[in-house]
C-alpha cells in the first residue's frame, strides 16, 4: 500500500431539482451565505467543509449526495481503490482552477468521490 492517505471528507455535493428552494434551505441550515451562487452550482463553505448544490444533478447520474474525499494524488488513489475492488464511475476531470474530481463505486454500488486540488 502506498502512502496515499486521504485528507478526509471536506466536500459533499447534493443533487437538487429546484435550486432556489434548495438555496433557501441550505442557507438557513448552514447559517451562511453561498460563496458561489451560479445557475449551475451553489456552494457554501461552513465549519471546514464545502457543501455544494448541483441543479440537475440527477440527470448527471447523481442519485444521492456524494461525499468527496480530498486526496493529494487522484491517479494514485484511483489505482489503489480500483485494485481493491472499486469501479471507476467518472474518470478524473478538471472542474476549474486545476481542481480534479473523479468518482468510483464500491462493491455495493455506493458512490465515492475523490477530489484533488493542485
Amino acid at each position: 500500500m502506498t502512502d496515499s492517505s486521504t485528507q478526509g471528507i471536506k466536500t459533499v455535493l447534493h443533487p437538487v431539482t429546484d435550486v432556489a428552494a434548495a438555496r433557501a434551505v441550505y442557507t438557513a441550515l448552514l447559517g451562511v451565505a453561498p460563496t458561489a451562487d451560479e445557475s449551475y452550482y451553489v456552494g457554501y463553505d461552513a465549519a471546514g467543509q464545502h457543501i455544494g448544490l448541483v441543479p440537475g444533478g440527477s440527470s448527471q447520474g447523481m442519485t444521492s449526495p456524494v461525499a468527496y474525499w480530498h486526496v493529494s494524488d487522484i491517479e494514485a488513489k484511483l489505482a489503489e481503490v480500483t485494485a481493491a475492488g472499486a469501479t471507476v464511475k467518472d474518470a478524473p476531470r478538471d472542474v476549474g482552477g486545476g481542481r480534479l474530481v473523479a468518482s468510483v463505486t464500491d462493491p455495493d454500488g455506493n458512490v465515492l468521490g475523490l477530489l484533488q486540488d493542485r
